[in-house]
């Protein structure tokens, strides 16, 4: 089955994760990806680190399946070679630095007046029209100033959350956005921005601090909204995560799990609002009764007491969950170091394999590419030797 989005050329103006994630969702589902790119080095998430064989972990994660082309939009002819690009595109992704693609004339507006027929999608840090507008915009610095990280950590200690959620979040939205304009047939522009995105992701906390006047204060591995739930050691050394989410949950945890039908008749703890208000003495006697069982042994009760839990796991064991080998999530991917692991994407759609194309080298695929748009070799050389494209790769 061919991809969904088969037939769909997308022309990635990209850097980090937020707009490489939106290309990349588009490219799993069957779109073809241009990444243009830099020839003074590419996308700066190539050089994060080294770690995979020599490439950055970051890239890998959010580049698969894409063509690599090296123009310098400086020159006059490297943004003519941008514009026979689109000529030729379904949508335009970028994520450069504010006021950049309005200086190369391809802000949204420029590109829906010369080019019509493109979904032109630009990712941002704080939108238009604001104080913060001009400012550069990386995750840490978004999550700070949307409130995230004050509601993770624990009181006292402030942390950010571990995945990029402004980032990837920001280009999953920009990717939901360009699906809808190309379900409707149409052309447009599309704005996100981190601040707004990371803002929507705290909707339970703004409201909460809207209508109550106070901040909640961070938990850990815990919740400020219900209780019990949070993370406990066990007697093996494991650490199991075990929570509630509704009353008749607390009753059977107290009564079928613990054993405590005291517990479970004490006014204290009828209601979730109670059992938040007094979390700290349910975190102490659930503690302590994990503390005396093994982590199968807590686990296995949980189950049959419908309660639910998981195992706490560091990202090491993560690589080699059970769970992801049992249902084939991992496949490999051809990279310029080899060969390399790599997880299909979250949807499953019956009859359609995702792609899974390989990491491009910066440049691999610039000659291919101005081949399509119809220059020849002699006319790809003289670009190549005034700098409107990188070195052969």
């Amino acid at each position: 089955m061919p991809g969904p989005l088969a037939g769909v050329t997308v022309v990635s103006l990209e850097q980090a994760v937020s707009a490489p994630m939106c290309s990349r969702t588009l490219g799993d589902l069957g779109a073809r990806v241009i990444k243009v790119e830099n020839p003074g080095g590419g996308d700066f998430a190539r050089h994060y680190d080294d770690v995979v064989n020599g490439l950055a972990a970051h890239f890998v994660w959010v580049n698969r399946g894409k063509q690599s082309v090296t123009l310098d939009l400086k020159s006059e002819a490297g943004l003519e070679l941008l514009h026979r690009l689109l000529d030729r595109a379904d949508v335009l992704v970028s994520n450069l630095t504010p006021g950049t693609t309005a200086r190369l004339g391809i802000a949204p507006a420029d590109v829906a007046e010369r080019h019509p027929e493109l979904i032109a999608v630009e990712i941002d840090g704080y939108g238009p029209g604001g104080p913060l507008s001009h400012k550069r915009a990386y995750d840490l610095l978004v999550q700070a100033e949307s409130g995230a990280c004050a509601i993770t950590g624990s009181p006292g200690a402030p942390a950010k959350p571990g995945p990029p959620m402004a980032d990837v979040c920001s280009g999953l939205y920009a990717a939901l956005s360009v699906l809808s304009l190309l379900y409707a047939r149409r052309s447009g522009t599309i704005a996100v921005s981190l601040f707004d995105t990371m803002t929507e992701l705290m909707g339970y906390a703004l409201n909460h601090a809207w209508h109550s006047g106070a901040d909640q204060q961070p938990r850990g591995m815990g919740s400020p909204a219900v209780a019990p739930y949070g993370a406990y050691p066990t007697a093996d050394g494991q650490t199991v995560v075990l929570g509630t989410t509704n009353d008749r949950e607390w009753q059977r945890l107290a009564r079928e799990l613990l054993g405590r039908p005291d517990l479970a008749d004490d006014e204290r703890f009828r209601t979730n609002s109670g059992r938040v208000r007094h979390s700290e003495l349910l975190d102490r006697e659930l503690g302590a009764w994990c503390a005396r069982h093994d982590l199968a042994a807590v686990q296995k009760r949980a189950d049959e007491a419908g309660i639910g839990n998981s195992r706490f796991n560091r990202p090491s064991e993560v690589v080699a969950h059970p769970h992801l080998a049992a249902r084939e999530r991992w496949r490999e991917i051809d990279t310029p170091a080899g060969r390399i692991p790599a997880l299909l994407p979250p949807p499953v759609i019956a009859g359609f394999e995702p792609p899974m194309g390989s990491i491009p080298a910066l440049g691999e695929h610039t000659d291919a590419v101005l081949a399509e748009l119809g220059l020849g070799e002699p006319e790809i050389a003289l670009l190549r030797e005034q700098g409107a494209i990188g070195a052969r790769s």
